[in-house]
């Protein structure tokens, strides 16, 4: 990869999306991350500031589109281009389908799904000047159904399968798609705080790696789907 680059990362505020902010940083990327709470993000780029000091954090709602719109403008006035998307805010309620409320449904649906849409649709005219790469994460919930997951479930399956068809859609324009599937990761999702008993896990670094060796293969190649699991499980 050319140097200058910029990275534009949904839910960075902690856990995956930050570790692949601290990745990105690492290796001369410039990095815009958003989060719904502005204490939080503060807090994130005063922490990501250690890494690179080319970082912005940016209060925003994916289940917004002006919301990402007013972001991306943020980000194409501060870096001036946007070449990496990391559509990976999320979030997880788990509960048995007669328990689970609208409420909940539509509050998954909207961050995990239409989120990834919402931010592509604001980004992608940028990401056509650059020929750029937009990268959603998934889960292996994606693939696979488990009890009291049928929102969660169905959030990731369509993550999944709007990543590929996007994928298709934008490939005429020079554009990368990928979808990542993670299996457990070390971070606070659904209320776990992260300790040694969590060393089994996929690490947040671990898919900031990921991620940065996506960026660096040929672009001839292109690694559509991928499932990332911890080599052996608790």
């Amino acid at each position: 990869m050319s140097e200058n680059k910029v990275a534009y990362i949904t839910g960075g505020t902690k856990g995956i999306g930050f570790g692949i902010a601290k990745i990105l940083l690492e290796n001369s990327i410039s990095v815009a991350f958003s989060g719904r709470k502005r204490d939080d993000v503060e807090k994130a780029e005063e922490d990501l500031k250690k890494y690179s000091k080319n970082v912005l954090g940016i209060v925003s709602d994916v289940r917004s589109l002006e919301s990402e719109k007013e972001a991306v403008k943020y980000i194409i006035e501060t870096f001036g281009r946007l070449d990496f998307v990391i559509a990976n805010a999320g979030l997880g309620i788990f509960k048995p389908v007669d328990e689970l409320t609208a409420e909940e449904w539509n509050d998954m649906i909207e961050t995990n799904l239409t989120g990834v849409f919402y931010t592509l649709k604001a980004s992608v005219e940028e990401l056509k000047k650059t020929e750029g790469y937009y990268i959603t994460v998934s889960s292996l919930a994606g693939a696979n159904f488990f009890e009291n997951g049928t929102g969660y479930n169905a959030s990731k399956f369509g993550v999944v399968g709007f990543t590929q068809a996007a994928m298709i859609d934008l490939r005429k324009y020079n554009i990368k798609s990928t979808v990542i599937m993670p299996g457990s990761v070390a971070t606070n999702f659904n209320g776990n705080i992260p300790s040694e008993k969590d060393s089994w896990k996929i690490q947040p670094e671990d898919m900031g790696n990921l991620v940065l060796d996506i960026l660096k293969m040929n672009p001839r190649v292109l690694p559509s789907k991928i499932e990332f699991r911890a080599t052996k499980p608790a």
